[in-house]
């Protein structure tokens, strides 16, 4: 059986913190950066509600120096840090707690480029998955980001559990990207 084309989103850009996550059904999820006169550097996530109309999800500030600074995800702001905690039991692997009170751990998979989100029970919810740059119409796609809509809890689709993951994807991205 097929999975919904709405469970995974094509990534554009290599750069995670200038790109967008998009499906079928258009553009899902979109990062612009923008550098303000005093150099500090701010990302913005933006999620479609429907056509023509986005609301913002979270602002990331930069550091000064271009490394982890603070988010602000709807009233809550947080060390980008405590996002991408490095996990002491698995080398690479990052944690961070959700909305729902849970932790999860981005982790790369054995033998494959795939990245897995695993829940506190260890439950797979979502996949990275790095791809070839692809052409599309909206960009060159670099990954695919895979929500599993029915694993563990089956709460990783509802919104604000999906943008934590979308943030927290893209922090991993730039972490690794940038040997953070």
């Amino acid at each position: 059986m097929a999975a919904p084309s709405n469970e995974v989103l094509s990534w554009t850009s290599q750069d995670p913190r200038e790109s967008q996550l998009f499906n079928a059904w258009g553009v899902v999820y979109r990062f612009a950066t923008v550098v303000a006169p005093s150099g500090q550097s701010t990302t913005t996530l933006w999620r479609a509600v429907r056509a023509n109309k986005e609301d913002r999800v979270a602002k990331l500030e930069w550091a000064s120096n271009g490394g982890l600074g603070r988010a602000v995800i709807g009233k809550n702001t947080v060390p980008m840090s405590d996002l991408v905690r490095p996990d002491p039991r698995y080398p690479g692997a990052r944690i961070f707690n959700a909305p729902d009170g849970l932790t999860y751990r981005w982790r790369q998979t054995h033998g494959s480029a795939d990245v897995v989100l695993e829940d506190s029970a260890g439950n797979i919810v979502a996949v990275f998955r790095p791809t070839r740059p692809t052409r599309y119409q909206l960009g060159d796609v670099y990954g695919e980001l895979h929500f599993l809509r029915n694993a563990g809890a089956a709460t990783i689709m509802h919104p604000p559990i999906m943008d934590t993951v979308t943030v927290t994807a893209m922090l991993y991205r730039f972490c690794q990207a940038f040997g953070l």
